[in-house]
């Protein structure tokens, strides 16, 4: 009988790390969700713009979830250009921050409406590329959009601070 090959190792590489984090925080809100009483499954990129479809018990009412990962000790998080559409007040961004293996940071949720995010990360991105660079650089666009984290705001004012935790807005929406 031939010896079975030995299993392939997950990708050490940067961007293998990068891509399992963000695959595991997608577990990690889920289990959050299901852990308050709703019904939630992962996409595993088979949604367009959902990493998550949480229900209530009965199946009858539903919110779309896009998962953003980060580490504790970041100090922003991308969200890229999708960031600023609004997808609708059942549509809702989830900025996990998951700590590092053996870390004793705690997890972090930031729990934020898309017309909320909309709103913020469309303002900002235009506040910052309509101000000079480095040297006095005219600002070239892109698709990266960033989110900062607390304590910081962006250039407007804006913190997510107040989403921390809000797991009572998705709540609210399947109620």
């Amino acid at each position: 009988m031939p010896t079975p090959s030995p299993r392939p190792r997950p990708s050490r590489s940067a961007g293998g790390v990068k891509i399992a984090r963000g695959n595991a925080s997608q577990f990690f809100v889920a289990g959050e969700l299901c852990r308050r009483g709703w019904v939630a499954v992962v996409t595993l990129g088979n949604t367009p713009n959902t990493d998550i479809l949480v229900s209530d018990p009965e199946g009858t009412k539903f919110v779309h979830i896009q998962v953003k990962t980060f580490r504790p000790s970041d100090r922003s998080v991308a969200v890229g250009r999708k960031a600023e559409r609004n997808f609708g007040e059942r549509f809702i961004w989830v900025l996990a921050g998951i700590p590092e293996a053996g870390s004793t940071e705690p997890f972090q949720y930031f729990i934020v409406p898309s017309p909320v995010m909309a709103e913020h990360v469309s303002a900002a991105h235009a506040a910052w590329l309509g101000a000079l660079g480095k040297n006095g650089h005219v600002r070239q666009d892109s698709d990266v959009r960033q989110v900062l984290l607390p304590p910081k705001t962006d250039s407007l004012g804006w913190s997510v601070e107040k989403y921390r935790n809000r797991w009572d807005i998705i709540e609210q929406l399947l109620t």
